[in-house]
């Protein structure tokens, strides 16, 4: 299994947990390796390797599952979502939908986990779209639909795979990135961009994935304990992914991270400017009737929590 979860994160740990649960479950049967913190490439590259057998599951951001199921930005549109409680509403009921998607691609999906909310970390204070436009943007190699969206909203993206972004803030190739807070500090990013802007502008899901083809090997005795496993995992890795996102601001600020407040007319800027991208992921990224149901369900929760 590859993954870009640092080696020793609590992410990590509970992969390596689900493996040990397995091979009890399996008699010894089933042994699980984890290649953390990238060692198998960023998630394009282990997508693409997963789908030539050189690895047989992924443990994987919204960014790279949406490589193999475009449905999945359905979870992640700007703006759209507001809170965990709305993203779960969401999510519990398009779920069955997305994992038949990934079915029908070949791969299997065995939990559902968050890696938090994205903000923009900065090199320079930037709290309004035009102070980060002249910026030069990273954006995960591989994500066309992104780099293509900016672009045409007069920003300045730049290409990179995800281990390739400490070593562009330090060299200059990037000015700016886009990333949860956790992911910000396990990977040390916030060092090179020091401000981060209060906005939360996406929510970024992950989720754990094995081929199909591997899968159905399984006893189907074994799966089922497998999946019940996989499944409690995914549960753990939401919970321990929101505590550790709430502490990790507070940890990056003692190491000089500089939280950057977005005045009510910088919101409705940047609120304007996610709207404005709905039209194209609509159709286009995320089927239309996907699209409109997450809206649907987003607006029925709001109405019973209000």
């Amino acid at each position: 299994m590859g993954t870009l979860a640092p080696k020793g994160s609590r992410w990590h740990e509970i992969l390596v947990d689900m493996g040990e649960q397995w091979k009890k479950a399996s008699g010894g049967k089933i042994e699980l390796k984890v290649y953390p913190g990238g060692e198998q490439g960023d998630e394009p590259a282990m997508v693409e390797k997963l789908r030539i057998k050189k690895l047989q599951s992924v443990a994987i951001s919204g960014a790279g599952l949406s490589g193999i199921e475009p449905g999945v930005s359905a979870l992640q549109i700007p703006m759209m979502l507001n809170s965990y409680e709305e993203l779960d509403f969401v999510r519990d009921r398009i779920a069955d939908r997305l994992e038949k998607g990934l079915a029908q691609r070949g791969f299997i999906l065995l939990n559902w986990a968050d890696t938090g909310w994205v903000h923009f970390f900065t090199k320079k204070p930037a709290s309004r779209p035009d102070e980060l436009r002249p910026m030069r943007l990273c954006v995960l190699q591989g994500d066309n639909g992104t780099y293509e969206l900016y672009k045409t909203r007069g920003f300045h993206p730049v290409a990179l795979a995800a281990t390739d972004i400490l070593t562009g803030l330090q060299t200059g190739l990037i000015d700016a990135f886009q990333s949860p807070p956790l992911i910000a500090l396990a990977s040390q990013w916030f060092g090179g961009a020091k401000n981060m802007l209060d906005i939360r502008f996406a929510q970024l899901v992950g989720a754990t994935v094995i081929s199909k083809n591997v899968w159905e090997k399984i006893p189907p005795q074994t799966r089922t304990d497998m999946m019940k496993i996989s499944r409690a995992a995914g549960v753990s890795l939401r919970e321990e992914i929101r505590k550790s996102e709430a502490a990790a601001i507070p940890l990056m600020q003692q190491f000089g991270l500089n939280v950057v407040h977005a005045d009510p007319k910088a919101v409705a800027e940047w609120r304007t400017l996610a709207e404005s991208t709905w039209p194209t992921l609509r159709g286009g990224e995320i089927p239309a009737d996907l699209f409109d149901q997450v809206k649907r369900l987003r607006d029925e929760y709001r109405k019973s929590h209000p």
